[in-house]
C-alpha cells in the first residue's frame, strides 16, 4: 500500500495492488499437469500451468465462479494422482487461479514434490 498526498484535496491517495501475482504466499513454477476438476455443477479434465505449495493455475475455458469450491485430482509423471480440496480465487476467460484449502502434511509433500521434479 502506497500513500501519495499530491491530489487536489490534500488526502492520502491509497492505492492497492489486486494482481492475483502481488496475493501470492508462496512462489510459483511453471509446469504442464493433468488433473481433473470437480465443481458444484461441472466436471472436467484440464492443464494446471503453475504450481505453488499453496495454490495454481488451471488452463481451461469451462465458466467457475470466484469462491466456488471444487476437488483438484492432479496427475504428476512420476507418482500416483491424488485429489486436493480448492477454491476458485480468481477467473479469466482462459483459465482460473485456484488455493488450496484443508492440505494435509500428506498433501503438501506430493505438492512440493511435484515443485521440485519439475
Amino acid at each position: 500500500m502506497a500513500a501519495n498526498f499530491h491530489n487536489q484535496n490534500n488526502l492520502p491517495d491509497v492505492s492497492f495492488s489486486t494482481t492475483p501475482a502481488d496475493k501470492r504466499r508462496h512462489p510459483r513454477v511453471e509446469t504442464c499437469l493433468t488433473a481433473t476438476w470437480q465443481g458444484m455443477s461441472s466436471r472436467s479434465s484440464v492443464r494446471i500451468s503453475d504450481l505453488s505449495e499453496g495454490a495454481c493455475y488451471v488452463d481451461s475455458i469451462a465458466k467457475v465462479l470466484v469462491g466456488e469450491l471444487m476437488t483438484l485430482n492432479i496427475s504428476g509423471s512420476s507418482q500416483k494422482s491424488f485429489e486436493v480440496s480448492c477454491v476458485v480465487a480468481h477467473y479469466s476467460r482462459l483459465g482460473f487461479g485456484v488455493r488450496f484449502v484443508d492440505l494435509d502434511e500428506a498433501r503438501y509433500a506430493q505438492i512440493r514434490l511435484l515443485i521440485e521434479n519439475d
